[in-house]
């Protein structure tokens, strides 16, 4: 009898270290039942909105698997099927002043370091942890942060701890500024749609065939040295690999996915007003104010085709800073969203009416990566993780218990569809999930003593 076995992890490779497995065969021996373990999340977005919620008009009603939105949330229903709500989470980590410390610790886990009001945190945000492990050195890009009329008021345009989110992955972890401009991003990122050698479709296509026609030579070499039941096997599996070449041309895949954006006329949008304003928002640029939902939009669009197109695979969208002291001419809003906070008073029928807004630019954004094929049939946003946050919870209190945060995706094997509650745990294991998402196995992120490991049933 012959002694020929094969490993049940074994593959066959091809050029350039390409690898396609083999099915199970009897050659390999006894088949063991396997645990299916979800692919690891291959996209991330963070996107932040200022100056929390007003949580009885964003906690949703009902059970975990069956429940309706709020008014706040209810432009998502949609894509009720996507979210994850979070629900019950406190940023213990959110220490120092108040909108500052929030938006420091949203992403790092960290507390604002030093004197309040002059100092950032002292970790990187984990956007950054993402990007080292799959983007940095990958992609053109290792990630993008991009802003919507951002470093109003009292930072005057320039970057402080304020208005900043993203901070580099090794220390001193400085601080990382978000782009602004969208005419200046879009000639970076698609004026000539070339943004990287491995961007090349017909190239991809070309190496894919030629990888698959090397492995048919293989596979029917292997199959001359097994039984019966096994090159029936073989050949079952040669034929799902030629159909894959057949629709290789047809098929919809990333490179075919990558096109450039409609890039609109904004002309009447000056992404650097914040150099003009005042203390107290009492300085404003109606023009630029009022382009703020195109641009956004523009905004979001460059982030769905730069993933999309592979030119990164991390980007994060700040729409304002946790000022905000901008007005809202498209919602009839003359006063600045801070004002409606607590400048003049909580203004919760106001404020309900920015988050129902910012609910429906969320609600944009899925949709968009949704329709994006990335071949297989999946899309974009099934292989990718979305993190809405914000730096507090309760606008008149500053509060930070409770925060609202929504997970999108399908990433890593997260479960949507769902409004999980939580009993006050810290917002940093949250964090840590994240990172599991991606196939980094650590157990804590951010400050350790705010951290207690990870979250259960999110996947």
């Amino acid at each position: 009898m012959s002694q020929f076995r094969l490993s049940r992890r074994a593959v066959l490779r091809g050029a350039g270290a390409i690898a396609i497995a083999l099915p199970w065969l009897e050659i390999m021996g006894t088949e063991r039942a396997a645990h299916a373990q979800a692919a690891p999340a291959k996209r991330f977005l963070a996107v932040y909105t200022p100056g929390g919620t007003v949580l009885d008009r964003w906690r949703p009603t009902g059970t975990e698997t069956k429940f309706t939105l709020s008014p706040i949330l209810e432009p998502l229903a949609p894509v009720q099927d996507r979210l994850l709500v979070v629900d019950g989470l406190d940023m213990k980590s959110g220490l120092g002043e108040q909108h500052q410390a929030g938006i420091i610790a949203w992403l790092t886990g960290t507390p604002q370091a030093g004197a309040a009001g002059r100092a950032y945190g002292s970790g990187p945000s984990v956007d950054q942890v993402i990007a080292d492990r799959i983007s940095a050195g990958q992609k053109a890009k290792a990630s993008l942060q991009l802003a919507v009329r951002w470093a109003t008021g009292k930072s005057h345009g320039l970057l402080s701890p304020m208005n900043v989110a993203n901070f580099e992955s090794s220390a001193p972890y400085n601080p990382i500024p978000p782009r602004l401009d969208p005419v200046e991003i879009f000639t970076d990122l698609f004026g000539t749609l070339n943004p990287g050698a491995g961007n090349d479709a017909a190239l991809r296509l070309a190496r894919k065939k030629s990888i698959l026609d090397f492995l048919d030579r293989r596979y029917a070499s292997l199959s001359a040295r097994l039984g019966a039941a096994d090159r029936q096997k073989i050949d079952q599996h040669l034929t799902k690999i030629r159909e894959i070449e057949q629709g290789l041309s047809s098929a919809p895949t990333a490179a075919g996915a990558c096109r450039a954006p409609t890039l609109v006329d904004t002309s009447d949008y000056n992404p650097r007003t914040g150099l003009n304003s005042a203390d107290n928002g009492s300085i404003k640029d109606t023009s630029t104010d009022a382009a703020i939902p195109k641009v956004g939009k523009l905004m979001m669009d460059m982030l769905v085709m730069a993933l999309a197109c592979d030119i990164t695979a991390v980007g994060t969208l700040q729409w304002s800073d946790t000022e905000a002291k901008h007005t809202f001419p498209w919602l009839n809003l003359s006063e600045h969203h801070h004002f409606y906070q607590h400048d003049g008073g909580f203004k919760p029928a106001e404020c309900e009416r920015i988050c129902n807004w910012y609910s429906k630019q969320h609600l944009y954004l899925l949709q968009e990566m949704e329709k994006v094929d990335m071949g297989g049939g999946r899309s974009l946003l099934d292989e990718s993780v979305v993190f809405f946050g914000s730096e507090l919870s309760d606008p008149p209190s500053h509060k930070k218990n409770n925060m609202p945060f929504l997970l999108a995706g399908g990433g890593g094997g997260l479960r949507t569809g769902r409004w999980v509650r939580y009993q006050n745990l810290p917002h940093n294991n949250l964090l840590v999930s994240i990172l599991n998402l991606f196939g980094d196995l650590r157990t804590t992120f951010g400050s350790p003593e705010h951290c207690t490991g990870p979250l259960t049933n999110l996947t």
